[in-house]
C-alpha cells in the first residue's frame, strides 16, 4: 500500500468531501463524504490497493454520533480527565470529548488518511487533540476515559478488542462504546446508558435511521 503523505491525504480530503455538521451532532463540523461508493473507489485508487475496507474517516457512523451525543449531554463524563478516543476515524467523538472540557485528548486510528481528517476537523471546530496512528491493542493507554465508536463490527478486530477494553475496567479506565447493534457486541459485557435515534446514510446501512445505544464496560 502506498501510504500517502500528509499534504497529499489533507489534499485528497479535501477534493472529495464537504464541510457538513452530522445530523445528530450539528455542534461538530466534519469533513464528510457525499457518496460512499464513489469515496471508497477513489482511496483505493490513491492508496493503489483494491479491496481496502471502508474509510471510516469519510463518514459520521451512527455509533460515533451517539457517543459524541452522549459525551456533549453528559460533559462530567469526561470534563477535566485524560480521554482516548478509539478508532476515531474523523475525530468526531475527539472533538466532542474537547468541547466537553476534557483536559487532554488523544485519539488514535492506523487508517492512513485518518491522522489529516482529524487535523482538518480540529481546525473546522476550534480545538486540538493529540493523534497516533499506532495500533495500542493490549497496550495501557494513559487516559481515564476511552471512548469507541462503532468498533464492533468485525468478529477478529471485537475478538482483539473484548478482552483488552474489559482488561482496562479494573485499572479504572472508564470504558464507554457507541453501538448501532453490530454483530460482534460483547453485550453480556456491558451495561446500557443512553439509547439514540441516529440518522445515517443508506449508502452504508440497512435503514435511514439507526438506533443507537451508548454502553459502559463493565
Amino acid at each position: 500500500m502506498a501510504k500517502p503523505s500528509p499534504d497529499d491525504a489533507r489534499a485528497f480530503i479535501k477534493a472529495n468531501t464537504s464541510l457538513v455538521r452530522p445530523p445528530h451532532v450539528p455542534e461538530i463540523a466534519l469533513h464528510l463524504a457525499d457518496e460512499a461508493h464513489e469515496i471508497w473507489r477513489r482511496t483505493e485508487e490513491e492508496l493503489q490497493e483494491i479491496g481496502l475496507p471502508p474509510p471510516f474517516w469519510a463518514f459520521a457512523w451512527a455509533g460515533g454520533q451517539g457517543l459524541a451525543r452522549y459525551v456533549l449531554d453528559h460533559p462530567e463524563t469526561v470534563k477535566g480527565r485524560a480521554v482516548l478516543d478509539f478508532a476515531a476515524g474523523s475525530g468526531l467523538v475527539a472533538i466532542a470529548a474537547c468541547k466537553a472540557g476534557a483536559a487532554r485528548v488523544r485519539a488514535t486510528d492506523t487508517d492512513p488518511f485518518s491522522a489529516a481528517a482529524c487535523r482538518l476537523n480540529m481546525a473546522a471546530n476550534g480545538v486540538v487533540f493529540d493523534f497516533t496512528a499506532e495500533d495500542l491493542i493490549g497496550t495501557r493507554p494513559p487516559c481515564d476515559v476511552l471512548l469507541a465508536g462503532d468498533v464492533f463490527y468485525d468478529r477478529l478486530l471485537a475478538e482483539r478488542l473484548t478482552p483488552w477494553l474489559a482488561d482496562l475496567v479494573p485499572d479504572g479506565t472508564l470504558v464507554l462504546v457507541g453501538d448501532p447493534g453490530r454483530a460482534y457486541l460483547p453485550k453480556d459485557r456491558l451495561d446500557r446508558r443512553a439509547v439514540y435515534a441516529v440518522p445515517v446514510t443508506r449508502a452504508l446501512e440497512d435503514a435511514e435511521v439507526k438506533r443507537t445505544t451508548v454502553w459502559r464496560f463493565s
